[in-house]
């Protein structure tokens, strides 16, 4: 059995970034430590929802540097370390290593793809390499691939592989997976939606998008079915629902930066190729906003 790398609310951070694009360190400290101070059970940088894909290396190093600094080892520090091209997902894990991540988190690679032997060849180069607690990130609709129980279990012999992050919506292939692995991994769920649906077949917490704007909610919500208060767990997602679906209703992060900026983090704009909030899906992103007496 390996040594869990969070339970609770891991935060997918936003990026905070000035109006012509360089990310602003300094907003990025004062974030992170409020939301330590909300009571979060991780921080997770440089993933999706902080637009890796569009950052230098050096960004993300600098980031990770300024994360590590702020938290002091209060909660654990993930970072995104992913990318097709293995040898650049190892040299990003090292990097992570080198600036004080506890874990990192790596995406199957996409576009080019990989069959099994290809992905357990991948994670095995990069582990040896960084030699940090992992969790494989599962996300299909954006990388192409949808890991195979089959995958996980084997996977799941390597040291390092601690989690899961699981973002395909298929609670019966999650099922499937622990069904094979046992205690040798953990899951969380990659969807703010399927939270408790997650939480009911024995994940230890979810990575979340909703928890920049809301994380008391988040906490509240893994503390509740932590706790053994199921129907008060459902209704509480149940009662998140509208607001997780504006923050989903156009490409993350997106929304969540534009929520972000409405209620005045300005956190700026997201880089190129990620484009504007459609005005009418921002209209009612500030109608959920105002429902949830957020704005």
């Amino acid at each position: 059995m390996k040594n869990t790398i969070f339970k609770g609310v891991g935060v997918a951070t936003v990026t905070p970034m000035r109006n012509d694009g360089s990310v602003d360190l300094k907003k990025y400290a004062d974030f992170i430590d409020e939301l330590i101070q909300k009571g979060v059970d991780a921080i997770i940088v440089n993933g999706t929802t902080g637009e890796s894909a569009t950052l230098s290396d050096e960004e993300q190093y600098n980031i990770i540097c300024c994360a590590k600094d702020v938290i002091k080892h209060r909660i654990p520090l993930i970072a995104g370390a992913g990318s097709n091209n293995t040898h650049h997902a190892a040299k990003l894990a090292l990097n992570a290593r080198n600036a004080g991540a506890d874990a990192i988190l790596s995406v199957t690679p996409y576009y080019n793809k990989a069959n099994e032997s290809g992905l357990l060849e991948h994670y095995s180069f990069i582990t040896k390499y960084c030699q940090l607690p992992t969790i494989v990130y599962n996300v299909p609709s954006r990388t192409g691939v949808n890991m195979k129980p089959e995958t996980y279990a084997k996977l799941a012999e390597n040291p390092f592989i601690c989690a899961i992050k699981e973002a395909s919506g298929d609670i019966h292939r999650a099922e499937q997976t622990l069904a094979l692995c046992g205690d040798k991994i953990d899951i969380y769920s990659g969807s703010d939606e399927l939270t408790v649906p997650f939480l009911s077949i024995g994940a230890k917490g979810v990575i979340s998008v909703a928890a920049n704007i809301v994380p008391q909610e988040i906490q509240q919500l893994c503390s509740l079915y932590f706790e053994g208060k199921y129907h008060e767990t459902a209704e509480k997602q149940i009662s998140l629902i509208p607001l997780i679906d504006a923050l989903f209703s156009d490409i993350n992060p997106i929304p969540i930066k534009e929520a972000m900026n409405i209620i005045g983090y300005n956190f700026g704009p997201c880089r190129l190729p990620l484009g504007t909030m459609d005005e009418g899906k921002r209209k009612e992103l500030i109608k959920v906003l105002e429902q949830y007496e957020i704005l």
